[in-house]
């Protein structure tokens, strides 16, 4: 099946345990594409508040203030801090898999095509979605069995990539000596893209997803047909 990695099944696509929550809907092929994304008052609001105190430093009260409601009617639909935190971790991580299980199969069947689309995928959700992306360094505040269910959600990301830099490797598209680290070294710089990345600032979301590509494609050391890297 095309886009699919050798030797792998593609995942089976996880259900959105948001609905109703103002999560986008599967975006399908149109995995660029990005529109305003409005969660429900209740998410809007402990993103706000997660945002400019932190999980422990945020308050619940002050989230039901934000809303305008009271506190019972906020436990009502969200059981706890910990809940919201966990919806929107959870709901966050699913969007950016659905459209990265989406890029990798408008791929085909080249490495260095996954690769980049993948690579494209993750940058441009990190800066369309920051302010949900910028919570993954709360996965600290999350309760044990949260963490892991949240854990094996990322984890996804991580071998998609692992399993392209390594069919490029049995190809000899990619020479890095180093493709654990480099593709671990990867990720990490997409995701970074959440922390830094400004709307205002010199480079569109677009752009800064190109630029990531080459910069993914350099460190793997993508050698063309013909013989040559892509750095020579």
């Amino acid at each position: 099946m095309a886009g699919q990695t050798r030797g792998t099944k593609q995942p089976s696509k996880a259900r959105s345990e948001e609905t109703g929550f103002g999560f986008e809907s599967d975006p399908g092929a149109d995995w660029r594409h990005y529109e305003e994304l409005k969660l429900s008052p209740f998410l809007e609001a402990a993103l706000e508040e997660f945002g400019a105190h932190g999980y422990h430093g945020g308050s619940v009260r002050a989230i039901a203030n934000r809303v305008g409601v009271t506190l019972p009617t906020l436990y009502y639909h969200h059981g706890s801090k910990q809940d919201l935190l966990v919806t929107l971790l959870m709901g966050s991580m699913h969007d950016v898999l659905v459209r990265c299980r989406h890029a990798l199969e408008e791929a085909g069947e080249r490495p260095a095509d996954q690769l980049a689309n993948v690579v494209e995928c993750i940058t441009l959700y990190m800066t369309h979605r920051r302010r949900l992306a910028f919570l993954d360094g709360e996965i600290r505040s999350l309760e044990p069995e949260n963490r892991e269910r949240y854990r094996a959600q990322r984890e996804e990301l991580s071998v998609m990539l692992r399993r392209i830099v390594a069919d490029g490797i049995e190809d000899g598209v990619f020479t890095t000596p180093y493709p654990s680290e480099a593709a671990r070294a990867i990720l990490s710089m997409c995701q970074a893209a959440a922390t830094w990345y400004r709307p205002e600032g010199p480079l569109t979301e677009t752009e800064v997803g190109r630029r990531y590509v080459t910069i993914a494609l350099d460190s793997l050391r993508f050698r063309r047909r013909g013989g040559k890297t892509k750095a020579s």
